[in-house]
């Protein structure tokens, strides 16, 4: 397998391109990558941040870790559905005002609103943060991804989405060092939100320098104002609504088994390791690290699944990722489950397999998705799909905690969950093979 592979002209990937392009990389990616940092930084602190809220309730100490779980769940799912919203609303806008303009806008919502969490004083509040947040959160990547579809060149514009999408494992990876340092997150849970405001900055600097796609712009001036972004036709046009039906199963795969599962590896290592770690900063830390070594693997895991989507082609890449996550997830639980002191470092190996698997299919998002729509319906195509999987999936954290209750553990519950991979296999099947062709007009 080639990682540099080349077109007719004998130029790899990344050669002969203008700086115009690697900025509009470098500003989607940090977009993305500020993205996936504020996600993460809810996932790190979630629990522990609402055990600290749940004190200081008239709720029982003894029945604060039972109630925190049940929350933790009802947050992630909140955030899900605010995400599917922003999803929606902002991948019209962006097939109506522009990407930039859209990248610019919900940017600042997320941002602002990861900040705002910090202040949260009650589990209302809490979740009314994460709402707003996730309108932010959900609109972002489908304005990014069509900006750099829409500005590299064919034989260079799957990598480059490749490499969009790896460099948000190192926003991952950020929110856990950012947590690592703070060390006590139940103590220190609000300045770990207050720290992922600072992406607001970034708008500053994508509205001195990027500019809208000339594929957009050329869109626009040759299209009924009413066209662009119309939602309605993903149902109506037969090849759109085969499209859209395929992506949104194989979104929600990835999507339910990543968030219903995958990243509750942080909840469940707490539980494992608290009788074997009793001191809670150490804990936290080395939860970090955990979490830290899952999505290093994420970053090697993504852009190799670029790789061999253009070795091979995108629906066998996706057939053989959706395989690896599945079993992945079942090794890690099943494998950390009642390890006792040896949860740590078996996690610490099982959680950098599983990081490059169950993250690997979130490549073919970026690659495939803008493949599927014409520019007219593309952020809005890839806003339904990537984020109407948000509202079938949102269901999962809930069910993950209901099932971990009364099957008697986590591993048990991820047995079940992870079992939406089946809709990631049928969506894949279901999907036209794109491999070759210039994105639709």
């Amino acid at each position: 397998m080639n990682s540099t592979s080349s077109d007719s002209s004998g130029l790899r990937w990344y050669q002969g391109l203008d700086r115009y392009c690697w900025v509009v990389l470098l500003v989607a990616a940090l977009g993305w990558l500020f993205d996936t940092m504020d996600q993460n930084i809810f996932n790190l602190v979630r629990r522990p941040s609402l055990e600290a809220i749940l004190a200081t309730t008239d709720i029982p100490k003894d029945q604060i870790v039972d109630a925190a779980k049940k929350a933790a769940g009802d947050m992630t799912s909140i955030f899900l559905i605010g995400w599917a919203v922003g999803g929606f609303i902002f991948g019209i806008l962006g097939d109506k005002l522009g990407r930039t303009r859209t990248m610019v806008m919900t940017i600042l919502i997320y941002a602002i609103f990861t900040g705002l969490n910090g202040f949260a004083w009650s589990v209302e509040s809490y979740g009314f943060m994460r709402f707003m947040t996730a309108l932010g959160v959900g609109g972002e990547w489908a304005a990014g991804a069509a900006l750099v579809a829409e500005v590299f060149p064919a034989r260079s514009r799957a990598m480059a989405l490749g490499l969009l999408q790896a460099l948000s494992a190192l926003g991952n990876i950020m929110a856990a060092i950012i947590t690592l340092i703070l060390g006590d997150l139940t103590a220190e849970w609000r300045t770990a939100y207050w720290i992922g405001a600072v992406p607001a900055l970034l708008v500053l600097w994508i509205r001195s320098s990027i500019k809208e796609p000339e594929q957009w712009v050329n869109a626009r001036h040759h299209t009924a104002a009413e066209e662009l972004g119309n939602i309605s036709q993903l149902f109506t046009d037969p090849v759109l609504r085969r499209n859209t039906t395929a992506a949104v199963l194989m979104a929600a795969a990835g999507v339910g088994a990543l968030w219903g599962v995958g990243f509750f590896s942080v909840d469940m290592l707490q539980g494992e390791m608290s009788a074997a770690v009793p001191d809670r900063v150490l804990r936290g830390r080395m939860i970090s690290f955990v979490f830290i070594l899952q999505n290093a693997g994420a970053f090697f895991g993504i852009y190799l699944f670029a790789m061999l989507a253009e070795h091979l082609n995108r629906r066998k890449a996706f057939f053989l990722w959706f395989c690896l996550a599945w079993g992945s997830l079942l090794l890690f639980f099943w494998g950390v489950q009642g390890a006792g002191e040896q949860a740590f470092p078996r996690a610490t190996v099982l959680a950098f397999i599983m990081g490059f698997c169950t993250l690997g299919p979130f490549s073919g998002y970026s690659v495939y998705f803008p493949e599927l729509f014409p520019t007219r319906l593309r952020t809005t195509g890839l806003g339904f799909c990537y984020n109407a999987a948000r509202i079938l999936a949102a269901g999962a954290p809930i069910l993950l905690g209901q099932l971990a209750k009364s099957l008697g553990g986590y591993a048990q519950a991820a047995t079940w969950v992870s079992a939406i991979y089946l809709f990631g296999l049928l969506g894949t099947y279901l999907g036209p093979e794109t491999k070759g062709k210039p994105l639709p007009d």
